[in-house]
């Protein structure tokens, strides 16, 4: 299975770069620090659920859609990570 993009790369791509946007400009337009958005579109932070709402009222795609986006993420490194032992939920006797 493909491992999903990460949506800050989505955002540096799609959004910055084919704005013609630098980092700094985009996170005092967001209302974030230049250092949190950095480290979005760097992959090393997550879009978090105040990141997503601040980029739909931009205009940047829905809150819903970033955290969709978020969440294969995180559902695809847990994954890739290993699952520990883990047994049924059954009725106990």
């Amino acid at each position: 299975m493909k491992n999903p993009v990460h949506p800050g790369s989505v955002l540096r791509d799609e959004v910055l770069l084919a704005l013609g946007m630098r980092v700094g400009e985009a996170a005092e337009r967001l209302g974030i620090s230049r250092v949190t958005l950095s480290r979005v579109i760097h992959e090393h932070a997550r879009i978090s659920p105040n990141l997503a709402l601040r980029l739909e009222a931009a205009g940047v795609g829905t809150a819903r859609g970033w955290l969709a986006m978020q969440t294969a993420r995180d559902l695809a490194d847990e994954r890739a990570a290993g699952m520990p032992k883990v047994r049924k939920l059954e009725p106990v006797a």
